[in-house]
């Protein structure tokens, strides 16, 4: 049957292509439509694509219905009301009229439908339909002074809505009208005879005229209510001669509040008979069979909840809630669901409440349809600016986000949503960060990339700790889908910040979204970048923080231990590994291999030190001595032939002369003679004394030395003799008393140190323009010098905070300068050679330190 339906819509078309005709409707299925004079025909508006039907006349076929068309057409255009069928253009042609409405579909095969439904339900939805009619029926009645002449199954039609919308204009006319056709061709119908009331079955229809306008039509209204509840049962008795009064047993399925009132629409005498406005004014009475309708209920609270106040809102949003399952489908699609929808784009408290109700009814709409019906509405309520609507749309986004494309949230979702990364409400901003993890997938890589990540770099320094770890947990999630560039760029700093966080529960969200994110980071950026930010937190404050801090570690670094174990032992060429290999033997055989413990491990690098350097050197290598050419020293150390012999300086400052004498070399000046300061270690100390300036040349070069040129600068003498510089008695104070060289001046008593710039860093010199101190050293070891001359600057300048731009001068000049060496080779000393000249050398210097402590407490009794 579809497929005749299909072929003759396309022959309709042919015909109309053919015949030059420009249709404002492209025609569509035939509709099954019988007993009328018109053919039905689903269609689509072509400017806009709206869904209409179409009423076909063919005005060929019957010439005697060419009235009929015409007075259809003409009472549509002129009976305006939400329950008349809806006109909306028209196409005539000498052979064809076409009707364009709004799309419905014929009542009796929507009767059949419901007679599987509950019998409740069904009950209600008859009575909220007979209801439309009775109130379209009125208007025509008593608005329009005229006679439908047509009420019957046939001329009522079903909205997309499930509403019922009355039609059948071909009879309906006014006692006045002199182009009338009811009195006239009211017979011409199919069937005319089954719906016709009394008076008309004995006088014809013509008697209409001298009775009511709405007598025929309220008998008519009877017979659609006892259709309409028993739609398998014969027409009632009373509908022939000698019309009975109606009986209990032929009540059927009618319900028993209409019962009666179903008796008064059937009564034989026009004058005597209910009217269609009757019978509305009773049912919409309190308590009526109208007024107590569910649907009808729902109809009135949608209509009238713009102006409802927020407690009958309220109270009627939790009735429809109750009763959400017993309304029909179409009923919920066409008329629930837009009139809601405009109620949540007006915003207020009830946006709370409603939206969960849309989404709720919409679980029972069509997949084909919900595009249309729910999403397209509550896309467009993202462009609301009321807060409410916001938040209920946010709250509920898990329902609907996966049905939502890409283009939509791209294009018309996240443009309005993003608005909520810099709302003044707390809740607003953080409702929106929750809701991105939903619609991520289906954002473009640029706004993925670009666009959120820098919203969410401005809301982790949200004053609010709970958007802060929300943001954190966000940029976790979302790791695995960003660029790679991206991930190496972001996902460390945000999950370092976060680490740092003032907030407790940020910090574990920074380090649980490090483990979570492995995946993102490469194993050379584990060790270098993640770990050492990871690690801080080992120490942290809360144990909360430290136990998830310590499961990252262990996380990382079982990755980098599984990666280390699949790399190449080396990547040393062939010739460094056979090198390599023989230390590693020796080690291995002296049995330091890895250690577990501090004192194992640095026993472990002595060995490892000693073996290594003494496998190095051959036979002939060993019997020969160690020059000190080329040997790494600091910048701040002078260079070896400019370096004091420590013996020599003791020796100056001693009140007896050595024995040793050796031939006195020029004295140098080391370091530069500049404004700039020298960069000397300790060069900033400014004594007071004569003796204390000696302890800080002493300091700085270190007392001790061998005197065959190879002197160590480390203390050869051990720990023993050391004078304790913190006790009272051993006092540098005594150098005050020491000799002076006959060409010093009498030296003038310092200012107080004041520490500059570059002290704190310990280089450069506190004293510029001062002379720099000069020794004699001896030339070649063992032989001793025989004087050693010291000068110290007469006062100390005022300007001694320097610069550091003079500090970092004077260190270039020092780094600069190449080291000389000594001309004279050195003669190694045998093993006892050396013993007893580091005796004499304690015993000596223990005879210098008592004379001065001797000297400073004879200066001390004199003062």
């Amino acid at each position: 049957m579809d497929y005749l339906r299909t072929i003759g819509s396309a022959a309709v078309s042919t015909v109309l292509s053919k015949s030059g005709l420009n249709l404002p409707f492209t025609l569509g299925q035939k509709v099954p439509f019988h007993g009328s004079v018109c053919n039905l025909y689903d269609a689509v508006k072509r400017d806009d694509s709206t869904a209409v039907s179409v009423f076909e006349y063919d005005l060929t076929t019957n010439r005697s219905f060419v009235p009929l068309a015409k007075n259809a057409l003409r009472k549509l255009r002129t009976m305006r009301h939400p329950d008349v069928l809806k006109f909306m253009e028209v196409v005539e042609t000498d052979s064809t009229i076409y009707i364009m409405t709004e799309r419905v579909r014929p009542l009796r095969a929507t009767l059949q439908a419901w007679l599987s439904k509950p019998k409740q339900d069904r009950e209600n939805y008859l009575i909220w339909g007979l209801q439309r009619i009775a109130v379209a029926l009125a208007f025509v009645n008593d608005s329009g002074s005229s006679t439908h002449g047509s009420v019957r199954v046939e001329s009522i039609f079903i909205s997309p809505s499930g509403e019922w919308k009355l039609g059948g204009f071909e009879v309906l006319s006014k006692p006045d009208d002199e182009s009338a056709v009811l009195y006239s061709m009211g017979g011409l119908l199919p069937d005319s005879s089954s719906w016709a009331s009394p008076e008309v079955k004995k006088g014809g229809w013509s008697v209409l005229k001298d009775h009511p306008v709405a007598a025929a039509d309220a008998y008519a209204l009877g017979l659609l209510l006892h259709s309409v509840f028993n739609p398998t049962h014969p027409r009632p008795p009373t509908a022939d001669p000698p019309h009975p009064q109606p009986t209990a047993a032929s009540r059927g399925d009618i319900p028993p509040a209409l019962f009666p009132h179903f008796k008064r629409l059937l009564n034989p005498t026009p004058k005597s008979r209910m009217t269609s406005k009757d019978f509305l004014d009773t049912g919409m009475a309190d308590s009526g069979f109208f007024a107590t309708n569910l649907l009808l209920q729902v109809c009135n609270g949608l209509d009238n909840f713009p102006l409802a106040s927020e407690g009958e809102k309220n109270i009627f949003l939790k009735s429809l809630k109750d009763s959400a399952a017993s309304f029909p489908t179409e009923f919920i699609s066409f008329r629930i669901l837009p009139a809601l929808s405009q109620a949540l784009e007006r915003g207020g408290v009830a946006a709370a409440a409603i939206l969960p109700l849309i989404l709720q009814f919409g679980a029972n709409v069509d997949p084909a349809e919900y595009p249309d019906v729910i999403l397209s509405p509550l896309v467009k309520l993202f462009a609301s600016p009321d807060r409410g609507t916001r938040m209920a749309l946010l709250d509920h986004l898990p329902e609907y986000a996966e049905k939502l494309d890409k283009k939509t949230v791209s294009d018309k979702i996240f443009p309005h949503l993003q608005t909520g990364f810099a709302d003044t409400v707390a809740v607003i901003r953080e409702a929106t960060i929750k809701s991105i993890s939903l619609i991520a997938p289906k954002l473009t890589d640029r706004l993925l990339n670009n666009d959120l990540l820098r919203h969410l770099a401005k809301m982790q320094q949200d004053p609010e700790a709970s958007i802060r770890t929300n943001t954190c947990i966000l940029i976790g999630r979302l790791g695995p889908t960003l660029g790679y560039n991206t991930k190496r760029k972001v996902l460390v700093p945000a999950f370092t910040r976060a680490s740092k966080d003032p907030f407790v529960h940020c910090r574990v969200a920074g380090l649980m979204a490090f483990m979570a994110t492995i995946e993102c980071f490469e194993t050379e950026e584990i060790a270098t970048r993640v770990l050492p930010n990871v690690c801080g937190a080992l120490v942290d404050k809360e144990k909360l923080v430290r136990d998830q801090a310590f499961k990252a570690v262990e996380l990382f670094v079982k990755k980098l231990e599984t990666h280390a174990a699949s790399m190449p032992e080396t990547m040393l060429s062939p010739e460094m590994a056979v090198v390599t290999s023989q230390g590693a033997t020796t080690t291995q055989a002296q049995g330091s291999t890895l250690v577990n413990s501090a004192a194992g491990a640095a026993g472990a690098l002595a060995g490892w030190a000693i073996s290594s350097l003494g496998r190095k050197l051959g036979q002939e290598e060993m019997r020969t001595s160690i020059s000190g050419i080329g040997l790494d020293r600091p910048q701040s150390m002078p260079p070896s032939e400019h370096r004091p012999n420590s013996i020599a300086v003791q020796q100056s400052l001693s009140a007896a002369p050595s024995a040793v004498s050796s031939p006195v070399v020029p004295t140098t000046n080391y370091g530069p003679s500049s404004k700039g300061k020298s960069l000397q270690l300790g060069a900033n100390k400014v004594p007071p004394t004569t003796a204390a300036a000696a302890a800080v040349l002493l300091e700085d070069f270190g007392v001790g030395g061998s005197e065959d040129g190879s002197d160590s600068w480390g203390n050869t003498w051990g720990n023993d003799d050391l004078m304790d510089v913190h006790a009272d008695e051993g006092d540098w104070g005594a150098f005050e008393t020491g000799d002076e060289p006959p060409a010093s001046k009498p030296v003038a008593a310092p200012k107080p140190f004041r520490p500059s710039a570059t002290t704190a860093l310990g280089f450069g010199s506190s004293a510029p323009k001062a002379k720099q101190a000069t020794l004699q050293s001896t030339s070649s070891p063992p032989l001793r010098p025989t004087s050693s001359t010291l000068q110290i600057p007469k006062s100390v300048p005022s300007d001694d905070w320097g610069s550091a731009s003079d500090d970092w001068g004077s260190a270039g000049e020092i780094a600069k300068s190449p080291p000389s060496r000594s001309s004279t080779p050195s003669t190694p000393m045998s093993k006892e050679e050396k013993a007893a000249e580091m005796q004499r050398r304690k015993e000596e210097r223990k005879q210098r330190i008592a004379a001065l402590k001797e000297q400073k407490k004879g200066g001390s009794a004199k003062t």
